[in-house]
């Protein structure tokens, strides 16, 4: 990895798609960003069926309407929260501040854990309500396998996303290098309208501070003004 701040070079160079995508936290926001859709896919298309004595429609998960709600929300919000990420892992590089830099690696510790949180607390929601719902509620096995792969796919997005906080962590201790970059470093372009301070040339301000006036008229007349012409 090339010296710079928190995982990432000076300002201001060249985007390098190969070198990006071959990241190890931007491979796992990938992953974790496809494993989300797996999840809330199968809940919305599968989750919910009616049993032949009934038209209306119940959550496969023991009839717990709050079961396939919670899937759904932290699917699409994990999702979202992925391509966020994702961008700003982009503009990363761009950043000249690395303050900002160290405010953006804090915030991915600890985004990342508390989605880490939430998919542990779906996976043993999802698996207690499948453990206990009744089978004669999909009598013809319809949507299990989908809410089975829901349960699997939250436990691996567990450790995708703990996966990308601890890559975090190693960024945010790898911290700046000193020798490019200072906690106060801002971009060059940014101080582009700081006034300038005033030229004087002290060459110039020496000469001219041995230089003498010459007198005026005034002292002229009065030098002469005790001579006296004599009349012939």
């Amino acid at each position: 990895m090339e010296p710079g701040a928190y995982g990432a070079g000076k300002a201001g160079g060249a985007f390098d798609p190969q070198t990006f995508i071959r990241q190890p936290h931007t491979i796992l926001r990938i992953v974790s960003w496809l494993f989300s859709i797996v999840v809330f896919g199968c809940i919305v298309n599968e989750g919910y069926i009616n049993n032949p004595k009934s038209p209306e429609e119940f959550c496969i998960y023991n009839h717990n309407q709050n079961a396939c709600n919670y899937g759904i929300t932290v699917g699409v919000l994990a999702f979202l929260t992925c391509l966020l990420y994702l961008a700003l892992d982009v503009y990363f590089p761009q950043i000249s501040s690395v303050k900002d830099r160290k405010k953006a690696v804090l915030s991915d510790i600890g985004v990342s854990g508390f989605w880490a949180f939430l998919w542990f607390v779906g996976f043993c929601f999802l698996a207690d309500q499948w453990r206990v719902s009744k089978e004669e509620d999909s009598l013809l096995n319809e949507g299990s396998d989908a809410a089975r792969a829901a349960i699997a796919f939250s436990f691996f997005s567990i450790f995708t996303w703990v996966g990308q906080s601890f890559l975090a962590f190693q960024r945010y201790q790898l911290g700046a290098d000193s020798a490019l970059f200072s906690q106060d470093y801002t971009d060059p372009s940014q101080e582009a309208g700081m006034p300038f301070a005033p030229y004087t040339n002290e060459d110039t301000t020496d000469s001219m501070g041995t230089y003498q006036q010459p007198p005026s008229a005034d002292a002229f007349d009065a030098g002469t003004q005790g001579y006296q012409t004599q009349d012939y």
